[in-house]
């Protein structure tokens, strides 16, 4: 080929309408990727004809729909979208919005925010949709702050936003929880007449509900005039996600009678609150929605069908459901890992972590947090720390720690007693420990009455999360097993001084598919007067076969009387009774409790499963008990 001084202008004229109408065939949808390199080259011909032949007016050369065709073209290539600009520049065709607009999406879409705003910033009064196009690749790419910014920017200028705008900036506002700013974007959507546009309505119910304005959110959803879908699945997955599961499965009843029907989008959201509440028994009727609307095929549903069932202490369920899954992924092996670890099953967690690598499926690293886990809970050290190597060490996983392994790794240590190697183990970490790795260790202190390294934590932690109650309560445990009780009042005062309160202990009983609540000396319940005769029953009862209340588990400086009536009706305790004359006898008594449970309330556990020959199992803090027979699958090892 001759150079571009060599070419005539008819040739110029032949070749610019053979290049433009190649790259119009080339665009083809029919047309294989194979030819996209050919695009490539066409692109970098046409720039150098631009720059050579025609440099004191180079635009004739390339037209619109040609660089329309080659901007579509390169619309995953950021590189290429860059060059494509410079050629605009250069082809005085930069005036053209519709092309600049179309290499701002495309860079949006691509992540690469930064020159997309450098091509935001030179463009001469952008319209709404320009803005709407930054605002929202911000908000696509996990900017939140930098989309308010915009919308700022945008307002300050007199841009006037649309009904596309709020969406996004609402998004923005509910991401870093700011429930002023949102309230000011409300007011604006109010101001400009759009509140009762579907897909605004929707976003400002899910900002309120993000930042805990529950009242808010529901008046939005119950003052829409049409509930779609979209709009149900919105807010239930909001509940889950805030942890009021209560309110999402109650959501989800109303969708029969109002005419909506749930899909697979609304089945994990539902099952992820049943997972979180523990209620089997609603969990299963929702899996039999799964299955007569053939939604068992949908591996996110799957998995979320197996996370209701490990996390409601079936694990005979879950892994029916597991080895009849046609489809699995490192989810699914990883929630099933996890279940057993929970569950206590330490020995099925690793076989299948063994099968697992057998199949060649890859870990991640909610994989080995399961791992771990399960070796936490059963105290196997050694073992452990074998699987932590490896996952640093082998190229098999290529897993850098995360603080949760980190974490997980010093409560085996110090679950295990081995609380200075614990000590030592956070202070060789090539990361800065967290608040939930040195809580791990405190969390050790405690059940191991360690005095010493527990002021020490303590006071680490006292200055990374000073507002958290749980450590705070740690420390005067650890004063209280060991009667020092000046030192327990002081940490009170001290809690009292930052008006910190003490999380309430509470239990809950799934009955004929609704939850009831307990909390320790509770009396409101309508079945309270069985409740507690019960109770006093089987107390008495296990009295007569030796049982004696374990007083240590009540850290508080009073007389031995009043010790063990705070011990007869902690929660757990009242949960047990109530499903002893509420759950039917050949079904287990499942018990959810938000805090570790107490030495005095395990024991209480075991003994009732022997004299009444009921299955109780109790989820605490931590992990699964199953007693049975007078027994716990956690061996004692809590």
């Amino acid at each position: 080929m001759r150079s571009g001084a060599e070419v005539g202008p008819h040739e110029e004229d032949c070749l610019h309408t053979r290049l433009n109408a190649e790259i119009m065939i080339l665009r083809s949808p029919s047309i294989s990727p194979y030819f996209v390199p050919q695009l490539k080259f066409l692109a970098s011909t046409l720039q150098f004809y631009s720059l050579h032949t025609h440099k004191s007016n180079p635009s004739p050369l390339f037209t619109k729909p040609a660089f329309t065709s080659l901007i579509n073209c390169c619309s995953t290539q950021p590189n290429q979208l860059k060059q494509i600009h410079a050629l605009l520049l250069t082809a005085g065709l930069s005036i053209k919005n519709s092309l600049i607009t179309q290499i701002l999406s495309s860079l949006t879409l691509l992540g690469d925010m930064t020159y997309a705003r450098q091509i935001f910033d030179e463009m001469h009064k952008p319209r709404a949709f320009l803005w709407n196009t930054l605002i929202k690749g911000y908000v696509k790419n996990n900017l939140p702050v930098e989309a308010i910014a915009v919308y700022q920017k945008m307002h300050c200028l007199g841009a006037r936003p649309d009904q596309y705008t709020f969406p996004f900036v609402l998004k923005a506002c509910a991401e870093i929880d700011d429930f002023w700013a949102g309230a000011e974007v409300h007011a604006l959507v109010v101001k400009f007449g759009i509140d009762f546009d579907a897909i605004v309505r929707t976003e400002l119910m899910l900002l309120y509900a993000k930042v805990g304005e529950l009242g808010s959110a529901d008046y939005l959803f119950r003052s829409m005039s049409e509930r779609d879908l979209v709009s149900w699945n919105a807010l239930i997955a909001a509940y889950v996600q805030i942890g009021n599961a209560g309110k999402a499965l109650r959501l989800f009843r109303e969708m029969g009678p109002a005419g909506v029907k749930p899909d697979s989008v609304t089945v994990v959201s539902v099952l992820g609150a049943c997972a979180q509440l523990g209620c089997l028994g609603i969990g299963k009727q929702i899996d039999q929605f799964v299955v007569d609307e053939g939604l068992e095929r949908n591996i996110f549903v799957n998995n979320a069908r197996l996370d209701m069932y490990a996390k409601c202490g079936n694990m005979d369920l879950a892994s029916s459901l597991f080895n009849e899954m046609q489809e699995r992924n490192i989810i699914s092996w990883s929630t099933m890992i996890g279940g057993y670890a929970i569950n206590g099953d330490f020995e099925k967690a690793l076989h299948l972590f063994s099968l697992m690598q057998h199949e060649r499926v890859k870990p991640n690293h909610v994989t080995f947090l399961g791992v771990l886990s399960a070796c936490s809970h059963a105290g196997l050290v050694s073992e452990g720390k074998n699987y932590f190597n490896y996952m640093v060490e082998s190229s098999d996983s290529n897993i850098h720690p995360r603080l949760e392994h980190y974490a997980c790794m010093v409560d085996l240590l110090g679950r295990s007693g081995h609380l200075e190697e614990a000590y030592g183990f956070i202070k060789s970490m090539p990361v800065e420990p967290d608040s939930g790795v040195w809580g791990a260790l405190l969390g050790a202190c405690s059940t191991h009455n360690n005095i010493e390294l527990g002021q020490l934590v303590a006071d680490v932690l006292f200055d990374l999360a000073p507002e958290t109650a749980s450590y705070y309560v740690l420390l005067s445990n650890i004063y209280a097993a060991a009667g020092r009780w000046d030192d327990v009042k002081k940490v009170r005062q001290k809690m009292r001084g930052k008006s910190i309160k003490k999380v309430a202990g509470y239990s809950s009983v799934e009955s004929n598919g609704e939850i009831h609540v307990f909390y320790g000396g509770d009396k409101s319940h309508p079945l309270s007067t069985s409740i507690y005769e019960v109770l006093a029953e089987i107390t008495k009862k296990m009295s007569s076969i030796g049982y004696m209340p374990n007083t240590s588990a009540v850290l508080h400086d009073v007389q031995v009387e009043e010790k063990e009536a705070t011990l007869s009706t902690h929660s757990e305790k009242l949960a047990i009774a109530f499903g002893l004359i509420s759950v039917r006898s050949e079904s287990p008594i499942r018990v959810m409790k938000n805090l570790r449970i107490c030495d005095d309330c395990h024991t209480f556990s075991k003994l009732v499963s022997s004299i009444t020959k009921r299955e109780i199992i109790m989820r605490d803090k931590n992990r699964f008990h199953h007693f049975k027979d007078g027994l716990c699958s956690c061996k004692d090892f809590w």
